[in-house]
């Protein structure tokens, strides 16, 4: 068993040194995907001849590349196109928008309150109480944040070049659940197929769960357990879906993510990528399954 974790530990000190320097801007595009994925998925990538969820994806990230990819994945210029599409209703009202940390007067923002970053996944500070936040900290984060860009990660191309921003907007939450209910519809030539939930049990561990569009709960995992109790069907699915049809339109394949607070529907975010495409299926299947979904002949962006 010993043995067996300093193997375990040894390999993944290995894969974190690769993906380093595969982060690297000397390194071509068209190789640290190719390499990352060969290390990541234990199988080589097919760009000639993609089949699979994950190939196909890897293949977007390279010859799918439109302008507008990048305003999709701003998390500020999204609300906007959103907006225009849906109504101001949709998306959660912003507070601000700044160049630098030092821009923001916090003496006037009220708590609750949200930060976080345009241009990155995963920094989000939730500002409950101003008195008991570390501010040191977030600020720290959040500006070694704005020196990232974190195209070269994945190579997921939308985020090349946004332009790093502080985005302030307003806290929302659901009466009943601790965390945002986020449901993660994964769209192909503007019709959901199966969509994502993610739930934090209350040993706070995380699980997500995968159902159809007839909220059947699917034999389906990928880097998180599946959920003992899962969620029940949101009393607005079927607004959800619509909603998601309309925002999918024109893309070979997207995922759009929204939140159901107190049977409302708000937009989150537009994901070209879903987990990098780095992420295994279990049972193996799904991959080709959904693969067979992805139209790369049928592209037509639907924002201009």
């Amino acid at each position: 068993m010993a043995k067996r974790e300093k193997q375990g530990k040894l390999k993944r000190f290995i894969v974190r040194l690769a993906s380093r320097f595969l982060s690297l801007k000397i390194i071509s595009d068209r190789f640290a995907i190719k390499t990352k994925y060969f290390l990541l998925m234990k199988r080589k990538l097919d760009l000639k001849n993609p089949k699979t969820f994950n190939e196909k994806l890897n293949w977007m990230k390279l010859y799918l590349r439109e302008p507008v990819f990048s305003k999709m994945v701003d998390k500020y210029e999204a609300k906007q196109l959103v907006a225009d599409k849906l109504g101001e209703e949709y998306v959660i009202p912003s507070i601000g928008i700044y160049n630098s940390w030092d821009e923001i007067d916090f003496d006037k923002l009220e708590a609750p309150f949200v930060i976080k970053t345009t241009h990155a996944s995963g920094v989000v500070f939730v500002i409950r109480d101003k008195s008991q936040t570390d501010w040191k900290n977030i600020k720290k984060i959040v500006n070694r944040s704005l020196k990232t860009n974190y195209f070269y990660s994945c190579r997921e191309w939308p985020y090349k070049n946004v332009k790093p921003r502080i985005l302030i907007e307003s806290f929302v939450q659901d009466s009943k659940e601790k965390n945002l209910p986020v449901f993660k519809f994964f769209c192909f030539s503007g019709e959901p197929n199966i969509v994502q939930t993610i739930k934090n049990d209350k040993t706070s561990y995380e699980t997500i769960d995968y159902f159809d569009m007839d909220w059947n709960r699917l034999d389906l995992k990928q880097n998180f357990e599946n959920s003992e109790i899962p969620l029940d069907k949101p009393v607005n699915f079927e607004e959800m879906k619509d909603i998601a049809r309309k925002l999918s339109k024109g893309f070979p394949f997207i995922r759009i993510d929204l939140f159901s607070i107190d049977g409302k529907i708000y937009f989150s975010e537009f994901t070209f990528y879903t987990d990098a495409a780095y992420q295994r299926f279990y049972p193996d299947l799904w991959d080709k399954v959904l693969g067979d979904k992805i139209d790369l002949n049928s592209y037509e962006p639907n924002y201009k």
